[in-house]
């Protein structure tokens, strides 16, 4: 029961419904007018030919003669009218005192007329009508046409009379068409509507289908837009791009899950193996400083990339549209480079600066974007070469402020510039060899730049590697500008 109650069942009742009605209606109107158009047609053309009996028959009795051989005259044409046109006709003679007709079994009978023939003939009127005139039994179709005078010579009334199936023969067969026309657009009506149907609820079922995969964990499942162009093609479009998205989110899902227990996993056992070490004696009094040493930096690695993570989190739920307020990013950048001194001159680097002297106000988030400039310049330093210099400018560019960190060291390269901003990626392709990174210090950058509408980029030839990026100058300062 369930199965017919689907937008397939639906559309195909409701289409075929409404072409069964349609034909219904215009059936009962057709049939409607066609039975009286058809009804009115013959009455008038039997009065005609009654008014024509009657004229024929008053001038045959207005000729010379026996009133016998001149009744005899009216008998036989009344045989030939009845003949060519399948019509009965009753004639009164008024000198014979009865009626004349093509039923012989008529002659001379005094039939009923009816009330209302009665006083449409009285009144010289024509009446069309249906009656049995006492004599059929079933009642015909009848028009009597009044009494002639032509002189002393009085003939009728006239009637004639039609059988009700010769009268709706033309009707039927009319009826016959429209019936086959109704059946064959019918059938038109129930192919083209299963068609149709089938093929608007082809790809709904498809795609829920290929949902209930998703729920099962396949992310492969796509739909096949077989060259649709309309609302189908377009939702068969968006469908398969969100299933894009989902297996793409599923697979960096599971690659993150991979890499965090990667990075867990080494200080862990690090931590764990030389505890372990210590308290069972294995490591003497003497190396006992040492692994201690080496548990306390691996404990806090561990808590900086639980810390990171959480960094990580808090900036992809957070809304920076009502956090973007006007700032001085020049001075930003100084207050970073006097936090960076420390690490900087430990691995002898000089720094070139060109950082202008005015204030340059931008718009965004303080805190977040002195995080990218940390991160950029703190990851400038870690890779660059013993002894060679930084490079840290601002610059303006339109109504953008472009901020470039360039250092000298390896070079990287290009097959893996694209992934240096992915979680947990060290460009030495070595989870142990740097202990102080967890892999996540790049991807901040990128999260933080995506949330300012922002892009950054990375080039690196000839052992200089460049990051740069822009933020939107505050609208005064453009203005200034």
């Amino acid at each position: 029961m369930k199965r017919f109650k689907g937008i397939y069942w639906r559309t195909f009742t409701v289409t075929v419904g409404m072409v069964a009605l349609t034909l219904v209606l215009l059936g009962a109107s057709f049939f409607s007018l066609t039975y009286s158009y058809i009804m009115t047609e013959k009455r008038n053309e039997l009065r005609d030919r009654a008014e024509i009996i009657a004229q024929m028959a008053l001038d045959a009795y207005s000729k010379p003669g026996t009133s016998l051989a001149r009744g005899e005259d009216i008998r036989n044409m009344l045989d030939v009218a009845e003949l060519m046109s399948g019509t009965d006709f009753l004639i009164w003679i008024p000198y014979e005192g009865a009626f004349i007709g093509t039923d012989a079994n008529m002659n001379g009978q005094n039939l009923t007329l009816p009330a209302a023939m009665g006083k449409k003939l009285a009144r010289g009127e024509t009446y069309m009508g249906v009656s049995s005139l006492s004599y059929y039994e079933k009642a015909r179709a009848v028009v009597a046409v009044p009494a002639r005078t032509e002189g002393m010579v009085e003939i009728g009334p006239v009637l004639a009379i039609a059988e009700p199936n010769a009268m709706t023969e033309m009707w039927r067969a009319f009826l016959g068409i429209f019936a086959m026309t109704a059946i064959t657009v019918l059938l038109i009506a129930f192919v083209a509507t299963a068609t149709t149907a089938m093929q608007q609820t082809k790809p709904i079922r498809d795609m829920a289908s290929a949902a209930r995969k998703f729920a099962e964990g396949n992310f492969d499942a796509r739909v096949h837009n077989s060259g649709r162009e309309d609302e189908i093609g377009e939702l068969i479009e968006s469908f398969n791009a969100m299933a894009d998205s989902l297996q793409k989110t599923e697979q960096q899902r599971r690659e993150f899950i991979a890499n965090i227990s990667h990075e867990l996993k080494t200080p862990m056992t690090t931590i764990a193996g030389y505890a372990d070490g210590i308290l069972d004696g294995v490591i003497s009094s003497e190396e006992e400083r040492q692994y201690l040493s080496i548990i306390s930096a691996e404990s806090r690695r561990l808590a900086r990339l639980v810390r990171r993570m959480l960094d990580v989190s808090q900036l992809q739920s957070m809304d920076l549209i009502k956090q973007k307020v006007p700032f001085d990013l020049s001075e930003s950048m100084r207050r970073v480079l006097v936090s960076m001194e420390k690490k900087i001159t430990s691995r002898g680097l000089d720094v070139d600066v060109e950082i202008p002297e005015d204030p340059v106000m931008v718009l965004g988030d303080n805190d977040l974007l002195t995080q990218v400039i940390y991160n950029l310049l703190e990851n400038a330093a870690k890779f660059a070469s013993q002894g060679s210099t930084l490079f840290l400018g601002l610059e303006i560019r339109g109504e953008k402020a472009a901020v470039t960190v360039r250092n000298t060291g390896q070079t990287i390269p290009p097959e893996e510039l694209p992934l240096l901003f992915e979680r947990f990626h060290k460009s030495d392709r070595s989870r142990s060899e740097d202990k102080d990174g967890v892999g996540l210090g790049l991807y901040i950058v990128r999260t933080i730049l995506e949330q300012h509408h922002e892009k950054i980029t990375a080039t690196s030839e000839n052992g200089v590697t460049t990051f740069s990026f822009s933020v939107q100058l505050a609208e005064e300062h453009a203005k200034s500008v």
